[in-house]
């Protein structure tokens, strides 16, 4: 995954996963039952965004209970088919979390619109998804960048808990989005190890653990 731009793969893999809700975004009556959905993105979806995938996962699990939140990942780029990068993986075990049974995809306009609030590896693959799909501008983050404009608010009250899941993640980035600004975030980026030494994977995991208490944090 050398960058954004390169493309890996063909076709796209379009198969609902476990708790997918393949009706689409839920309206009207009973909506605010439908689970808060988040999606992270980097190109192959083997390495960066499936380790951030199964890491917000097993902690929204733990804080808000199993199928509150639904976290899912896809590449731009996507090595459809492909199991998590090995290394990927290992940086994912130390973390907590299981690559077992995940498969890549690619990014689709209707992974992007089904969202509350998308994650990116870096700022390439955030301008990506607005291309697929412009109306995610308000809640489209990068993942470092998301932590760090979270940081800014740290001593503002955020989002009331009592909120259903959804309406939770859409007040979170309305929030979040009004604290951009020109040199709020400098390093919006996470490092792309793909097929590179293992000090690279080790500067990825590092960029990660530095940034994921203050997601966290903010996702309750």
């Amino acid at each position: 995954m050398a960058s954004a731009g390169a493309g890996h793969g063909e076709g796209i893999d379009e198969r609902p996963r476990p708790g997918d809700d393949v009706t689409g975004p839920a309206a009207g009556p009973g909506s605010q039952a439908r689970p808060g959905r988040v999606l992270t993105v980097c190109t192959g979806n083997i390495c960066r965004s499936p380790l951030l995938e199964r890491v917000l996962q097993r902690h929204l699990d733990e804080s808000w209970g199993p199928g509150a939140y639904v976290v899912a990942s896809a590449g731009t780029h996507g090595l459809v088919g492909h199991p998590m990068d090995e290394r990927s993986a290992q940086v994912l075990r130390s973390f907590g979390g299981s690559p077992d049974g995940f498969v890549a995809r690619r990014l689709t306009p209707g992974l992007v619109a089904e969202a509350d609030l998308v994650l990116t590896a870096t700022a390439d693959h955030r301008s990506l998804v607005l291309r697929q799909y412009p109306r995610a501008l308000r809640h489209t983050f990068t993942f470092r960048e998301f932590a760090v404009l979270a940081d800014v608010v740290a001593q503002d009250p955020l989002v009331a808990r009592d909120l259903p899941p959804r309406e939770r993640l859409q007040a979170l980035a309305a929030t979040l989005i009004g604290r951009r600004g020109p040199g709020v975030v400098v390093e919006p980026d996470i490092v792309d190890p793909f097929r590179r030494d293992d000090a690279v994977y080790r500067e990825m995991q590092e960029q990660i653990e530095q940034a994921l208490p203050s997601v966290l944090r903010t996702l309750g």
